[in-house]
């Protein structure tokens, strides 16, 4: 009797993927990623805007406070004015040092902050502002933020869902 000796094919043990599951795995990551994105990216905005709306609040608590610092000016009419250093000396009209350097420097979190339609009376031969208008716009609308935001001597603030100062929408 013959012993038959079977050859067989070397068995390679590969212990990777093949392509085709790579392809797979790498077309789930992709359509998570496109689920993803814009979900933070509205999130980011989102967050902004909330930050853009207690920057206001802010601002119009150092209004209030420059106005009993400083009631021969009435209202600051810039955020430099409610801004400064404490290390540049003692506040000031010019620099009241009652805003953070960012916010007075009108960029915070996606926002550009101004003060505007300043209204002023001369009194005593002293001219004092007497209104004053905040206004937050999204540095980018639709990516860094969706509204613009505004807020006058009242504390009122409202909202432009175009992105500008054309505000006429009260927050809720």
């Amino acid at each position: 009797m013959k012993h038959r000796i079977e050859r067989r094919a070397p068995r390679h043990n590969d212990a990777g993927f093949t392509l085709m599951e790579l392809l797979i795995v790498i077309s789930i990551m992709l359509i998570l990623m496109l689920i993803a994105i814009p979900n933070m990216l509205n999130l980011k905005a989102s967050a902004n805007q909330t930050s853009a709306i207690q920057s206001l609040r802010t601002i119009h608590e150092a209004e209030i406070q420059y106005q009993t610092e400083y009631p021969a000016n009435g209202f600051a009419c810039s955020l430099p004015a409610l801004g400064g250093l404490a290390s540049s000396g003692a506040p000031n009209a010019q620099g009241a040092q009652l805003l953070q350097p960012d916010l007075a420097g009108g960029q915070k979190s996606g926002y550009t902050f101004n003060i505007t339609n300043c209204q002023k009376t001369t009194v005593n031969n002293q001219d004092q502002y007497v209104s004053f208008e905040a206004t937050a716009v999204p540095q980018v609308v639709g990516k860094t933020g969706h509204d613009g935001f505004c807020l006058d001597m009242s504390g009122e603030i409202k909202r432009d869902p175009t992105g500008g100062t054309n505000c006429t929408v009260p927050i809720q």
